[in-house]
């Protein structure tokens, strides 16, 4: 779903009065529920018994609900609060378990008649800052809690946690529903792309399985034109930061190719959704894709950002991931350790499975597993180290990529990217507290 909260309008400009819906999918929807008033020789204007078993077909809300924007100032927290004020009209107790509306007279409007779980104040070297009360959250035990900001670090001795997505997930286990916020630059698989594109460090992430555990994910979309527009007006940054931000993160390209990373997570998650849906209508169709994705990881550097482009490459194709590791040496450096410790929780963030293979010829080892598997799309990176270049049996990349060929295998070489040395703001500064 997707719609800008805050100007009510749709991507033409148009004022409507709710979200935007797919047309397409909600033909499909109709179609696999039946509700629909076309081609079913129902007439809409059946009496109550009908009213009330169509009303059956209307799925709850989400335990999880997530507003996803492409940048700050999009209206995530609006959306956010206006979720949390249509339910509490509906009887529903919520509670704005934490909210940041940044002075923004709209968004601190839609705080009035809900109930503030009171912050904690914690000092930091020597500054006062607020954090969430996890404990008092989980003492006052409401139906619904609206948290801001999913990717936020928390304070150190601000609570049990380091991260708000750890206390999101300690909420939903307690049976509380949330509804939070997050934008696209924080998600792990997405970040170092952010990082490359706007050279600007992205600091604040949150593991993607995180945020596809969402029940439902909503995108709040802006255009880049209305986003700099509003934020000449001073409605997402103070003043004094405009002209920096409007010429480093809020320059229009990098606005567009943030805002087709977040049309591109929503339409997967859109698909995937689909397919559950589908699935046991028809059994007999196949409608999963046969795509399966494989990338083979070493401690060499920059392989973090390799794992990460073979997860955006899985998401695409709606695929699992299957990251493999040939231990080659076990009284390795220490280094070479702690590098692989690093990557194999990486991987378990971005949802991939981790396999570590025996010691042995590497290039055998990588196609072995590929065979077995029915690996369709091997990744490897282009990284500048011996691992790559000397075994027994000659180049390892390209033995891989002359036996995977021979096998039908297609092999993905990703160049080496580095990080530009100066730093610039933090783009989720908007969104920190």
């Amino acid at each position: 779903m997707i719609r800008n909260p805050i100007t009510g309008a749709n991507r033409a400009g148009r004022p409507e009065p709710g979200p935007i819906r797919d047309r397409k999918a909600a033909e499909i929807t109709e179609q696999i529920r039946g509700t629909g008033s076309e081609g079913t020789g129902e007439d809409v204007s059946e009496p109550a018994e009908a009213d009330a078993a169509a009303a059956d077909e209307v799925e709850p809300t989400g335990h999880f609900r997530t507003y996803l924007g492409a940048a700050p100032g999009v209206g995530k927290t609006y959306a956010m609060l206006s979720e949390g004020q249509r339910r509490r009209k509906r009887g529903a107790d919520v509670v704005a378990g934490f909210v940041e509306t940044y002075g923004r007279p709209l968004t601190e409007a839609l705080l009035n008649g809900l109930e503030i779980i009171p912050r904690k104040v914690v000092d930091y070297r020597g500054t006062r800052v607020e954090e969430m009360d996890l404990d008092a959250v989980l003492r006052r035990r409401p139906e619904v809690a609206l948290i801001d900001e999913l990717a936020h670090t928390n304070v150190p001795g601000s609570g049990r946690n380091h991260k708000r997505w750890q206390d999101v997930l300690d909420i939903l286990h307690a049976g509380i529903q949330v509804i939070t916020t997050v934008n696209i630059q924080h998600l792990e698989s997405i970040a170092d792309e952010v990082e490359q594109m706007t050279g600007t460090p992205v600091r604040e992430r949150v593991p993607d399985w995180v945020v596809r555990k969402a029940t439902q994910i909503e995108l709040i979309d802006s255009s880049p034109e209305q986003l700099r527009r509003r934020m000449l007006h001073g409605n997402i940054y103070p003043m004094y930061k405009v002209p920096q931000a409007l010429t480093h993160f809020f320059r229009t390209d990098n606005l567009i190719a943030l805002r087709e990373l977040a049309l591109r997570f929503v339409a997967d998650e859109s698909d995937e959704q689909l397919l559950g849906r589908l699935r046991p209508q028809e059994p007999q169709v196949l409608w999963e894709t046969t795509e399966r994705i494989m990338v083979a990881v070493t401690p060499a550097p920059g392989t973090d950002a390799l794992l990460r482009r073979a997860a955006r490459i899985a998401l695409r194709y709606n695929a699992e991931l299957e990251v493999v590791h040939v231990i080659l040496d076990d009284t390795g450096p220490s280094q070479d350790r702690q590098s692989i410790d690093g990557l194999r929780e990486l991987a378990a963030d971005l949802g991939a499975h981790w396999h570590d293979l025996p010691p042995g010829d590497p290039a055998r080892a990588i196609l072995g597993f590929a065979r077995e598997h029915e690996i369709t799309q091997i990744v490897i990176g282009s990284i500048h180290r011996s691992w790559w270049h000397i075994s027994a049996g000659g180049p390892i990349v390209r033995r891989i990529i002359e036996e995977a060929g021979a096998s039908g295998i297609d092999v993905l070489l990703v160049a080496r990217r580095e990080l530009p040395p100066a730093e610039a703001p933090d783009p989720g500064a908007a969104d920190d507290p």
